[in-house]
């Protein structure tokens, strides 16, 4: 970008890509919400603290250097061996419908790139949103937190999708001709059919976590 240095462009890049934003990445740090877009567009701070360049590029899974540290910074291991999956503050509804929030990262979860591989996960691009309703139970139940792979919006399985501005989770199938099915696993909960132009696919759901 022009004017802009190295270790600020590529915060704007990842930050662009990871789909958030730099109040959001602000507030991660316990920062003003304007403090990140301050060093980028004003210089101000000149550098980032340390402990703050170290939260961002843990966060993005980079190394520190990509984000001003000195090149004979030793890259921590973290950065290289743990990525980070965003967690939305919105629920996708497994029941009647949840209306979202603005989509900004809160927090996140650190996996392994080694787990992520065994888990066929690796080069997706993974959010984490919290399951909200019981119509995908018991497949899914209120409180799960789901992956989302956003590169994943074709073909059948369970995906998160929008309808106006609700998100839900159900299971996609093909219906007749431009229209598509969304399925309960929960047979309390009749199917919905829909033209196919009324229904945004977010993404597959690729790994369910929860409490026991």
């Amino acid at each position: 970008m022009d004017g802009m240095s190295p270790d600020r462009s590529r915060l704007v890049e990842l930050t662009e890509k990871s789909r958030t934003s730099l109040a959001s990445l602000s507030a991660m740090l316990g920062r003003n919400p304007s403090y990140l877009q301050q060093f980028v567009r004003k210089g101000s701070p000149r550098k980032l603290e340390e402990a703050d360049r170290r939260r961002l590029a843990e966060f993005f899974g980079v190394a520190e250097v990509e984000l001003g540290a000195d090149p004979g910074h030793s890259p921590r291991r973290e950065s290289e061996d743990f990525i980070a999956v965003p967690r939305l503050a919105l629920g996708a509804s497994a029941g009647p419908g949840a209306f979202s929030a603005e989509e900004i990262s809160f927090d996140s979860f650190r996996f392994s790139r080694r787990w992520l591989r065994e888990m066929g996960l690796e080069g997706a691009d993974l959010t984490a949103i919290r399951v909200e309703g019981d119509s995908m139970e018991p497949t899914l139940r209120s409180g799960d937190e789901i992956f989302v792979d956003r590169n994943k919006r074709a073909g059948e399985g369970v995906h998160v999708v929008r309808i106006g501005d609700a998100l839900h989770v159900k299971q996609v199938q093909a219906s007749a001709p431009g229209r598509i099915a969304l399925i309960s696993a929960n047979d309390a909960y009749a199917p919905i059919e829909l033209a196919r132009e009324d229904v945004e696919v977010i993404g597959r759901v690729v790994w369910k976590g929860g409490r026991i």
